[in-house]
């Protein structure tokens, strides 16, 4: 009897084929709309100036017994008279100015010049300032008088009064050019005999000196 023959075994499916999804289409981002031009910007203003400071307030009147007495002997002789930054100071006129000394060293015991100096105004009429410093041991007190002098004016000396004025008159006349009248040795007692001009004075630079005296003495062109 011929082989039964057997059913073919039914084959079990595969898997499912996985459909083909193709990628999404990226889309362009939209554009977005065009910004409406900027205006330019408006010229800025000028800055305002600022506002200039206020003026110092003026120094404070110097009171008390010494001006009183002074302003008694030489009444509008001297004026002035202030404590700016606690040192007592007054004006007189030159032609007064050795009067005045007097009466401070005689009557108010003003035993003491320390020093002379000077200021050069050159746009000034009276372009010199001469500034008396002196002290009283007995009252324990400085002060200050100045005076104003026109170029070539001569003002006293007060040699006869305090010796040291004679040092210190002499330096004046040095370094500005100040003449005292009276004075019994009046020269250079800083700078060489021989130089020519003032060294303190405004309407001179420090490189405008005596290059003829440099080179001749130390024998370099300049001093600078």
């Amino acid at each position: 009897m011929p082989e039964e023959q057997k059913p073919e075994e039914a084959q079990s499916p595969g898997p499912a084929p996985v459909p083909h999804t193709p990628p999404p289409v990226q889309q362009a981002p939209a554009t977005p709309p065009a910004a409406a031009a900027t205006p330019p910007a408006a010229p800025a203003k000028p800055t305002a100036k600022p506002a200039a400071p206020a003026p110092p307030p003026p120094p404070p009147v110097w009171e008390g017994d010494l001006p009183s007495a002074l302003k008694d002997e030489f009444g509008e002789r001297v004026a002035e008279f202030i404590a700016y930054q606690g040192q007592p100071s007054f004006v007189a006129p030159a032609d007064a100015a050795h009067a005045v000394i007097e009466s401070l060293r005689k009557i108010h015991e003003f035993d003491y010049l320390v020093d002379i100096t000077a200021v050069h105004w050159p746009k000034r009429e009276a372009a010199f300032d001469i500034i008396y410093v002196l002290y009283s041991f007995s009252r324990n007190q400085r002060i200050r008088l100045k005076i104003r002098v026109k170029e070539g004016e001569r003002p006293r000396s007060s040699v006869d009064l305090y010796p040291t004025a004679n040092w210190l008159e002499r330096e004046v006349y040095d370094m500005f050019g100040v003449e005292f009248d009276g004075h019994p040795d009046l020269r250079r007692i800083l700078m060489p005999d021989e130089w020519t001009g003032f060294p303190l004075r405004k309407d001179r630079t420090i490189l405008d000196m005596d290059n003829r005296w440099v080179q001749e003495n130390l024998g370099i062109e300049s001093g600078q």
